[in-house]
Formats: structure tokens, C-alpha cells, sequence
């Protein structure tokens, strides 16, 4: 394939920067991959310290988070990005406040989400994340516009999850006793009626993957990553909605 232009991706990363790395690797393997030799990204990264919007995060000061990252995306577009992109499902809360900054578009994490979903024909899934992601109501509604309904983990699961997020996985702790009770509580959500799982928060697959369950597994990393990639290469998003799943 040949391209007049590859535009540049703005990411706002380090949220953290364990799945921020994971956004690097899947973005230039994707263009390598569709241009092959040794072409890579476009890419321009700006690495949030994660320490402090865990801090605003505990204290629930949202619009204060908005207001870093509206800042953050719009160095960005300074710098030169085309788009751009927030590497983290729960920061997605603050997503219209970032998209209200910028002029480029904001690729959200839940639409490429969700067309990856619709693909498989599936209408209802698990959905595992941070407390945040799983409780509050923006990503749900998010996947709700594309006619896909949610399933989340009863509160003590919701409460354990988050701590392994937290404490174990953007920490770069990857235990197997977290990774059994992740399948576990997959399998519960099965039980009651979901089609596939989605992991919705960048740092989940880090632990897991499709060859650990049999359900459909939707690494909400690599489909944005996939976005970012088909926007720069000047192709539709859709195009890739279900290559990740």
C-alpha cells in the first residue's frame, strides 16, 4: 500500500505506562505490517505522570483530570498530531472535555469497542476494568450507542479487580492466581449471558487473551491501537473493527 501522507498519532499515554508501551508496540506492528519493509508510525507521545491522576482519581476531582488531559491533547495538536488518542479506558470519562479542546478528532476507545463487537454480531458482553469503568455510566453508554449491552462483576469482584489493576498490573506484577480469578470471573459473567468479554481496561491484557477462554475476547488496546492505525494510513476505522477481536 502506498500512502501520499502518514499522519501523525497523538497519544496521551502513561496511564499507565505499562499499557502505554503495549499502544507502541500494537501501533507499529500494524503499520509495518500494511506498508511492510521498514516503515513504523507517525506517532508523538506525551507520558502523564499516573501517580498524580491516581491521586484525583481517589479523590473523584474529574474535572481537574479533564482539564490535564484537555491540556495535554491540546500540546498535541501543537506539536503537530492528527489525532488523537487517550491510552486508558477510565480516563474515557473525561473524554468530551478533551474532545472539546482540540480541533483533530478524539479516537474513543469504546467506539472502536464497540464496532469490533457488532462485527462479531454479538449485542451482549462482560465488561471488567477499573471500578470506575465498570460501575460509572460513560463507557456503558458508550457501548449502549452501538446497540451492545453490559455485564459487570458483582461488587466484591469489582472491588478485586480494581485492586489487581491497580496494585498488580500497572505495576508490572503478573501473577497467575490474578489471572485464575480474572477467568473465574469471566466465566460467572457467562453464566449469566454474555457473549464475549471485553477487556476494558489497557492494562488487562497483559494478563490475558484469547487462548485463555473461550469466549470472545475484545483487547480494547490493540482495537484502539488498530483505530489510530487505519485513521493514519487515511482508511476507514471500521476497517479493522474486528481484526483484534
Amino acid at each position: 500500500m502506498t500512502t501520499t501522507r502518514l499522519k501523525t498519532i497523538g497519544l496521551i499515554g502513561g496511564m499507565s505506562w505499562e499499557s502505554t508501551a503495549l499502544y507502541y508496540q500494537a501501533i507499529n506492528r500494524e503499520v509495518a505490517r500494511r506498508l511492510g519493509g521498514l516503515h513504523s508510525a507517525r506517532m508523538l507521545i506525551e507520558s502523564l505522570d499516573f501517580d498524580a491522576i491516581a491521586a484525583l482519581q481517589r479523590a473523584g476531582d474529574w474535572p481537574a483530570m479533564g482539564a490535564i488531559l484537555a491540556d495535554s491533547a491540546a500540546r498535541l495538536e501543537a506539536a503537530g498530531a492528527d489525532c488523537v488518542l487517550i491510552g486508558t479506558n477510565t480516563m474515557h470519562k473525561v473524554a468530551p472535555a478533551v474532545s472539546a479542546r482540540v480541533r483533530i478528532p478524539l479516537l474513543h476507545i469504546a467506539d472502536a469497542t464497540g464496532r469490533a463487537i457488532r462485527a462479531r454480531g454479538l449485542a451482549r458482553v462482560a465488561l471488567l476494568g477499573t471500578r470506575f469503568t465498570m460501575e460509572q455510566p460513560f463507557y456503558a453508554e458508550r457501548l449502549a450507542g452501538h446497540g451492545i449491552e453490559t455485564r459487570v462483576p458483582d461488587e466484591a469482584d469489582r472491588i478485586e479487580l480494581h485492586r489487581m489493576i491497580f496494585e498488580e498490573l500497572c505495576r508490572g506484577r503478573l501473577l497467575d492466581a490474578s489471572r485464575q480469578r480474572l477467568l473465574a470471573i469471566a466465566a460467572e459473567l457467562a453464566a449469566r449471558g454474555a457473549q464475549g468479554l471485553v477487556l476494558g481496561c489497557t492494562e488487562l491484557p497483559l494478563l490475558i487473551g484469547q487462548d485463555d477462554t473461550p469466549l470472545p475476547v475484545f483487547d480494547t488496546t490493540a482495537l484502539h491501537a488498530l483505530d489510530a492505525v487505519a485513521f493514519a494510513l487515511d482508511g476507514a476505522t471500521e476497517e479493522h473493527a474486528s481484526a483484534a477481536a
